[in-house]
């Protein structure tokens, strides 16, 4: 069943002052005890190496793959090993995991380092030994790519898979590598159906069952064993004849309203001609809206109106639950524009908001000219974070994408790594602190080729599916505020395998097509994080149908609180679960993808609480949280909290403190509402911080943007019956002058336990909530009694 969300109350206020500090890294105290429990380590994983049972299997030479596991933040280059004799790197697959065949007498060499280390507390390039954290053999579950390790293999057998091979620079090994290794097909009676030889990219595609698979898992020269690409967008799906589908109807004239600021729209589409309402241009001179093919303003349009627009055609079915809106702001003809963007946008804002009441704004705009230099947040930006808080109207932008050229030669090679270099920083608007940020992952993973030739290796994929999208740009924001805020699909990248020129034929993001009239399809394809952007607007907008009076602080809050970091994101940019990784998806993916299973209505065993307050400078605010006791009972098992919190702060260009007001969030666990009042005063804490125990973002992580979210995962109850509280914060800035009065915010929680069979969780805290609101209305008469 589905329900519509709850309402939470808070508690009192109380003024509160919160300082926290950070700390150091590693620098070994005792050379001889470092250099003994190294050489432990270093034992027992030559010991996996040579056991039959663990050891890899084949081989083209007879020389050992050894994993070397370095401390993090060690910034030594990798090559530096091949100093020891016998020792040549094969491989870095992550900033601590270098791969190295090593022979006998190299591994020798390594053993004899360290009892030298042991002994003496030094030894020649002591550095090496000290950047090491373990040493370990590469184990079929590191050789099992991304794809099978989340889908699994085929259940039809025999079934295809790519395996790659380490890459071989030497010609000569490269090819007695893949020599050994056909010969190993064949005697295991493997099909060989395509191969691919290059310096950076060794890689075979194969038919097996999965006894012949786990074999390949465990053989020395393989470094990954993956499903082949799956999904794309066909040449057939883009030629459906709209004809076939129902005719469209209007959606209800009560319907939220999104708008589309772009290049304008083909408001005569069959398909958005039920749901368009008025298209204006506000360039000046005015020219009408259509004056140009408005092919990127329609296919955004599409996007915004109907969200999946691939899934709606191969559902063959058009049912619009949005009005939709349109503002001409620039032009896509590639010709400069004599007027300021910013005035065409404000223009547009202050119009649609005043005559059709539109609060959702799509505007998938980026400067290539202002990529963020980590300064003043200027420009464009600056006007959405001024309309968002004079207007309260939600703006959706997206990250900006790379263009083609700025891949690098060796993309694949240093996919994703590319995406963190400065000239990959976020475009303007996307830095808009009160705005929804957008960026890319990827989706589809066959290209229109190697749909039509499926045993063939035609095009090698940049990213697999539900990775970043290979040409979105990362952030942070201003004082590391985190952006972009979510993600959602925006395409893929394949390189050619001759020449590797990139092409993305089949694997875009499937819309409208504003030149269906004179080029005859009504649906086309395109790539760029422009087409995530609408995806997310839509859904802000599709949750006024339930929640009518929401803010766009709790529109953003709402879509904050159920996003999720894609696995194949965590794998690819977190796969030790450290702070480095951590920082790398935040800065590329955000908060994460929206997960629309319980956003626009609560479930029974997942349940979404409203609160919606003003809170006064150097003031605190307390919410306890309605959690039933059922949500611990029943031993272990995984519940989770998900706090989110959004505002939209009065903002200055000419300070580095660009936010007036800061607000912050704490949950924070207790006894009593008494307890938690007394532990935060004013100037002091009294040794109650943040709850960390299977907290997914600390406060410091999170806290310098306007969207903030972190999750609670707890595996069993809280000790002694404690409580859950929320605890929000606000501190002005120095350069603030008092008089903003209070300051508006949203708070937007989820309870989670999905874990439970048969979950009643939504009638327990409704409940829970009534029982409040009964007792605080008997405690309101006994008080004027």
């Amino acid at each position: 069943m589905a329900y519509e969300h709850l309402r939470l109350d808070r508690e009192e206020p109380i003024n509160l002052r919160h300082p926290r500090r950070g700390g150091g890294g590693f620098t070994p105290q005792d050379p001889r005890a470092y250099g003994a429990a190294l050489g432990t380590k270093f034992q027992a994983a030559r010991g996996r190496i040579t056991d039959p049972d663990q050891a890899d299997i084949g081989g083209y030479d007879d020389r050992k793959l050894i994993k070397i596991q370095l401390r993090h933040g060690e910034s030594l280059p990798p090559d530096s090993f091949q100093a020891i004799p016998g020792v040549e790197i094969v491989s870095q697959e992550e900033k601590t995991v270098v791969l190295a065949f090593a022979t006998d007498e190299g591994l020798d060499e390594f053993e004899r380092r360290l009892a030298t280390l042991a002994r003496d507390g030094n030894v020649t390039r002591k550095d090496l030994l000290y950047a090491i954290e373990d040493f370990d053999h590469w184990t079929p579950e590191d050789r099992t790519g991304n794809a099978l390790r989340e889908q699994g293999f085929p259940e039809e057998t025999p079934f295809t898979l790519d395996v790659e091979l380490w890459p071989q620079e030497r010609q000569d090994k490269r090819q007695a590598m893949v020599r050994a290794f056909v010969d190993l097909l064949q005697e295991l009676g493997i099909k060989k159906l395509d191969e691919l030889k290059l310096p950076s990219l060794v890689k075979l595609r194969v038919r097996c069952d999965q006894n012949q698979a786990d074999q390949l898992l465990r053989h020395r020269d393989v470094r990954t064993v993956d499903l082949p690409p799956r999904l794309g967008v066909s040449v057939q799906l883009l030629m459906t004849d709209i004809n076939q589908f129902p005719v469209v109807d209007p959606p209800p004239a009560d319907a939220p309203a999104i708008a589309v600021l772009d290049s304008g729209l083909t408001s005569g589409h069959p398909l958005l001609a039920a749901a368009a309402g008025d298209a204006q241009g506000y360039l000046k001179p005015h020219r009408s809206a259509n004056d140009a093919e408005p092919w990127h303003g329609t296919f955004v349009g599409g996007l915004a109106l109907y969200g999946d627009v691939h899934n709606a055609i191969q559902q063959r079915q058009f049912v619009p639950q949005l009005r939709l809106f349109s503002g001409k702001v620039f032009e896509h003809d590639g010709q400069d524009q004599t007027e300021f963007v910013e005035k065409a946008v404000e223009e547009a804002v202050r119009d649609l908001h005043g005559q059709y009441g539109c609060k959702v704004f799509n505007l998938s705009y980026g400067d290539l000219n202002k990529v963020y230099d980590g300064r003043h947040v200027r420009g464009l930006a600056y006007t959405l974070d001024r309309l968002t808080r004079e207007l309260g109207v939600l703006f959706v932008v997206p990250a900006g994408n790379l263009q083609l050229n700025q891949l690098p030669q060796d993309a694949r090679g240093q996919y994703p790594h590319y995406l963190f270099e400065e000239h990959a920083r976020l475009l303007d608007p996307a830095t808009a602190l009160n705005a929804l940020t957008v960026g890319g992952i990827s989706l589809f993973e066959a290209t229109r080729d190697a749909q039509n030739h499926p045993n063939t290796i035609e095009d090698h994929i940049l990213a697999r599916a539900n990775q970043p999208f290979p040409l979105t740009r990362r952030g942070p924001s201003i004082n590391g505020a985190i952006k972009p805020d979510v993600v959602e699909h925006a395409g893929n990248i394949a390189l050619m395998l001759t020449g590797g020129r990139p092409r993305h034929t089949g694997l875009g993001v499937v819309s409208l097509n504003g030149g269906f009239a004179t080029h005859g399809f009504a649906f086309k394809e395109d790539i760029g994080t422009s087409y995530a952007a609408p995806l997310v607007a839509h859904k802000a907008a599709r949750l006024l149908a339930e929640v009518p009076d929401a803010s766009p602080s709790l529109l953003r809050a709402l879509i904050g609180a159920h996003a999720r970091w894609p696995q194949a994101c965590e794998a690819l940019l977190n796969p030790g679960n450290n702070a480095e990784g951590r920082d790398k998806l935040l800065r590329l993916v955000g908060y994460g993808r929206v997960d629309d299973a319980a956003l626009f209505r609560s479930l029974d065993h997942t349940v979404t609480l409203l609160a919606e307050e003003r809170v006064g400078n150097d003031q605190h605010h307390f919410f306890e949280l309605p959690v039933p006791d059922s949500f611990w009972a029943n031993g272990r098992r995984t519940r989770e909290i998900t706090v989110a919190l959004a505002y939209s702060p009065e903002v200055r260009t000419t300070r580095l403190d660009y936010r007036r007001t800061k607000l912050w969030f704490n949950l924070v666990v207790a006894d009593s509402l008494d307890d938690v009042t007394r532990a935060f005063q004013r100037n002091r804490e009294e040794g109650m911080g943040e709850h960390s125990n299977g907290r997914w973002l600390p406060n410091d992580t999170r806290k310098n943007g306007t969207l903030q979210v972190s999750r609670w995962r707890f595996k069993q109850a809280l000790a002694n019956g404690h409580k859950v509280f929320v605890v929000v914060t606000r501190q002005d800035s120095p350069w603030s002058d008092g008089r903003d009065g209070d300051e508006p915010y949203a708070v937007a929680v989820v309870l989670a336990d999905r874990e439970q069979a048969n979950a009643q969780l939504y009638a327990q805290v409704r409940a829970a909530l009534q029982a409040r609101a009964q007792a605080r209305a008997r405690a309101r008469i006994g008080g004027r009694g």
